[in-house]
C-alpha cells in the first residue's frame, strides 16, 4: 500500500510536470490559468486531468475538437511515478527522500524540454543550484561537496565549451549544460557529478554511434547534453554512491 500510494502521488506530479514541460519554453506561468486544450483552447474539467486514465478514457483526442492529444503526457506521469517508487525504496522515509523526488522532477522536465527545444530554462538550473546548496545544510551529500560539485561542474563545462569555441570558433556546448552540472553537483556532490559526467559521455557517445550508422546523423550534427545528463544524474541518484565506492575501493 505504501508503494501503491508513493505511484499514485508520483503520477499526480507527473501532471503537473507536463503542465511545467509545456509552458516553461513559451515563458507562461505554470500555475494560472488551468489547464487547457493545447489546439482549441477550452479550459479542462478535472475529469479530464486524471493521470493516464483521462488519456486512455479519451483515446488520446481532446473531447471538444477532436484534436490529437500527445502520448508525452501518459509517459511522463508514468515515468514519474516510476522515479517516485525507486527513489523512495533506495532511500526511503528520511531528510533525503524529498530532496531527491525534487532533483529527480527537475531532471526529467529538463529531459523533455531539452530534448524538444535545445534549451535549458534558467527558472530550474540557476534555482537548482540555490536549492541543491540549501538542502546539502540538512542532507548529504553536505555542502563542502555540494558547493565543490557546483564550481567544478559548472567549471568544468565553461572551460569545455569556452575552449572549443576559440579553437574551432564555434559554439560546441551551450550554457545551458554548463548551469545544468553545476545544479547536479550542487544536489549530488562532486563525485557523483563526475560519474553523471562520465555516464552522460558514453550515453551521447552511443546514441550518436547509433544514428550514424542508420543514416540519421552525422558529424556535424547536435545532440542535447542535457538529455543524457538527466538520465545519468537520476541513475547516479539512486545507484551511484555504491558505484563510486566500488571504483574508490580499488585505491585503498
Amino acid at each position: 500500500m505504501v508503494y501503491l500510494t508513493v505511484a499514485l502521488f508520483g503520477l499526480l506530479i507527473g501532471s503537473f510536470l507536463n503542465v511545467c514541460i509545456y509552458r516553461l519554453p513559451l515563458d507562461q506561468s505554470i500555475v494560472w490559468p488551468a489547464s487547457r486544450c493545447t489546439a482549441c483552447g477550452r479550459e479542462l474539467s478535472w475529469y479530464e486531468n486524471i493521470p493516464v486514465l483521462s488519456y486512455a478514457a479519451l483515446r488520446g483526442r481532446c473531447h471538444t475538437c477532436r484534436a490529437r492529444i500527445s502520448l508525452m503526457y501518459p509517459v511522463i506521469e508514468v515515468l514519474t511515478a516510476v522515479m517516485f517508487v525507486a527513489t523512495y525504496a533506495a532511500f526511503g522515509l528520511s531528510w533525503l527522500l524529498p530532496i531527491r523526488l525534487v532533483f529527480g522532477c527537475a531532471m526529467i522536465v529538463l529531459f523533455v524540454i531539452d530534448l524538444q527545444h535545445q534549451i535549458l530554462p534558467n527558472e530550474i538550473t540557476l534555482g537548482g543550484v540555490a536549492v541543491g546548496v540549501a538542502a546539502s545544510l540538512v542532507a548529504p551529500p553536505g555542502w563542502r561537496d555540494a558547493v565543490i560539485g557546483a564550481v567544478a561542474g559548472g567549471g568544468f563545462l565553461w572551460l569545455l565549451a569556452w575552449g572549443y569555441e576559440r579553437i574551432r570558433h564555434q559554439e560546441g556546448l551551450g550554457f545551458g549544460d554548463v548551469k545544468m552540472l553545476a545544479m547536479i553537483g550542487a544536489f549530488l556532490g562532486w563525485k557523483l557529478m563526475l560519474l553523471t559526467l562520465a555516464s552522460a559521455s558514453i550515453l551521447g557517445s552511443l546514441t550518436a554511434g547509433a544514428l550514424m550508422v542508420s543514416g540519421r546523423a552525422g558529424l556535424q550534427s547536435k545532440l542535447p547534453l542535457g538529455t543524457f545528463l538527466a538520465v545519468a544524474a537520476i541513475l547516479a541518484s539512486l545507484f551511484g554512491t555504491p558505484v563510486v565506492e566500488w571504483y574508490l575501493g580499488f585505491y585503498r
